[in-house]
């Protein structure tokens, strides 16, 4: 039996959360139309047409503050035209490297790939496969950025996943600098989903939460407010076999508003 992990776990939380929401605004607009019975469908919702035009999927709070737009962007080396292709998201998930920050792992997420030998790109301009420069780009940074480091990697020489200890430094103040808007977007941290355990197949997850300017910290039905500087006890463990076992596995930053700035 798989074990649901804390990041499945969000993810199937935010999109049922999402059709929940979707379904009651389906019900509602039904109750509000006094259409006949004979209109009603009765194999659940259709897609609502106004003059033959599909309306616009519902934009529920879990979309306004969680998703992002990244854009993928392809460069032809042959010809150099850009092929862009947006793509939305609910969180980030990052490579970790040992005795890293969040911020090269978000270097290294929008970095430049060259796909090449049987990895070439079809190119529609030259209609034919090319060498191409491949990059990801934050094209609009979500409300809430929420960020899931790899710590479970599957390593081919043990045949199974193995659990990264790496410190990977979260600061309490990020800016992200790799996105297309011209000015950072600056995020405060205010949760963080902590992995306790040596190994992916067993182990316990707690929580630091940030309320009212106090960080709390939660271990099932244990609540207790600790200095925020105990955060940094959850970066990870420089060294390969650490006493530590409690690393920091899902981040949540909140956007700092640019009218809040000085």
């Amino acid at each position: 039996m798989h074990n649901i992990d804390a990041h499945e776990f969000l993810n199937f939380l935010l999109n049922e959360l999402v059709d929940i929401l979707e379904k009651e605004s389906q019900a509602a607009k039904g109750s509000s139309e006094t259409s006949s019975p004979s209109e009603k469908i009765a194999n659940g919702p259709r897609n609502l047409q106004v003059n033959g035009v599909q309306k616009e999927p519902l934009i529920t709070w879990v979309h306004k503050n969680f998703q992002g737009i990244l854009t993928n962007e392809t460069r032809c080396l042959r010809c150099e035209t850009v092929t862009a292709r947006d793509e939305t998201f609910f969180d980030l998930s990052l490579d970790i490297e040992q005795n890293s920050s969040i911020t090269s792992c978000l270097k290294n997420f929008s970095s430049t790939e060259t796909l090449n030998a049987e990895d070439k790109f079809f190119c529609d301009k030259c209609c034919s496969l090319q060498e191409a420069q491949k990059r990801m780009k934050i094209k609009k940074p979500p409300h809430i950025l929420v960020i899931h480091l790899k710590r479970f990697k599957y390593i081919e020489q043990l045949g199974r996943y193995k659990k990264l200890s790496y410190r990977v430094v979260f600061p309490l103040e990020l800016k992200l600098s790799n996105t297309m808007e011209d000015s950072d977007s600056e995020y405060s941290l205010f949760a963080v989903v902590v992995h306790v355990g040596s190994g992916p197949n067993h182990g316990h997850y707690v929580s630091l939460v940030k309320s009212h300017n106090h960080w709390l910290f939660f271990d099932d039905e244990n609540v207790e407010m600790i200095d925020e500087s105990a955060v940094q006890t959850f970066f990870g463990s420089s060294q390969e076999y650490s006493s530590n076992t409690d690393h920091g596995y899902i981040l949540f930053y909140e956007s700092i508003a640019s009218d809040n700035k000085s």
